[in-house]
């Protein structure tokens, strides 16, 4: 008889959290979806400095997110101090923490994107 371990060390990978990402009223739109905790965000780091560091105003599709910790809250923080970030349609987990946490005063929340967009 073998012996099994307490726990499996293999790490499930996250899901991918960007989804399209496109140019709208001169701004540049980035479409989150899923989890944004501190294993899924590389990519989404990588997605806002790339648009910050060439776009005038980024806007982030959160309706799609299903939850937020304090990690994506401080890279969310971070971008809108570099750059102008503008938070549309965010679902109510980002909502909450949002409002939760004071961040619905100091990152600009929009109702939908057409509207982030214009600004």
């Amino acid at each position: 008889m073998s012996a099994t371990p307490d726990h499996d060390d293999r790490r499930v990978a996250a899901a991918p959290v960007l989804g399209e990402e496109y140019a709208l009223d001169g701004a540049w739109v980035i479409r989150v979806r899923g989890d944004l905790d501190l294993d899924s965000l590389p990519p989404l780091r990588a997605a806002l400095e790339a648009a910050t560091g060439t776009r005038p105003v980024t806007v982030l599709d959160a309706s799609g997110v299903t939850f937020a910790d304090s990690s994506a809250l401080n890279l969310l923080l971070d971008t809108a101090q570099a750059a102008t970030l503008r938070i549309a349609a965010p679902s109510e987990a980002l909502l909450r923490l949002l409002r939760i946490t004071g961040a619905d005063q100091v990152l600009p929340v929009w109702p939908d994107v057409a509207r982030a967009a214009a600004g």
